[in-house]
């Protein structure tokens, strides 16, 4: 039996390196994608997805198990670190990335891609995180309900409220907009 993101941090506070290893490779990626999404920078992702362990290993780390899921105090922490990368202005890529030939990556770094991530930054947070989480990582309503900490008729309904506005953020630049039709 998998054991849970709860079980895993208490184990990982009292110094269990596998607990810790356990639950970064669990949580890890959706951080990172959650970030990338967010800031549209994968140096900026990468730090703010490590940063986000860095912070759950302090020694005062404010978790209370009593108020939500770890997976949502993770994903705030998430957030908090991307709104202050933010703040601070554009992050230069890293000079000393290895080089992939990745063409994948190719068309994702295409224009219409960069417009979307440009418009989705552009959005009121409220409406960024639940298009994010629901139509990026593809997160039932009742998964972002819980890691946002709010009702899911409040998440249907900003999300539906995102998606309109997105469209119509997209239309203007003249860039499709059925990716978030649905």
């Amino acid at each position: 039996m998998q054991r849970s993101d709860e079980e895993l941090y208490r184990l990982m506070k009292k110094g269990n390196q596998e607990a810790f290893a356990e639950l970064y490779e669990r949580r890890e990626p959706a951080l990172y994608r959650f970030a990338l999404h967010m800031s549209g920078n994968p140096a900026v992702a990468e730090e703010v997805s490590h940063e986000v362990f860095v912070q759950l290993m302090g020694a005062g780390t404010r978790f209370d198990e009593a108020k939500g899921s770890l997976e949502s105090f993770l994903y705030g922490i998430a957030r908090n670190l991307v709104r202050v990368v933010r703040r601070l202005g554009p992050v230069a890529e890293p000079v000393d990335r290895p080089f992939h030939h990745d063409i994948l990556g190719e068309l994702i770094g295409g224009e219409t891609t960069a417009a979307l991530h440009r418009t989705l930054r552009e959005l009121p947070e409220r409406y960024r995180d639940v298009i994010i989480l629901c139509d990026l990582e593809e997160r039932s309503y009742e998964d972002v309900a819980r890691i946002i900490g709010r009702p899911m008729g409040t998440v249907r309904s900003r999300l539906h409220r995102a998606r309109a506005l997105l469209s119509a953020k997209l239309k203007r630049l003249n860039a499709p907009s059925e990716v978030f039709s649905g």
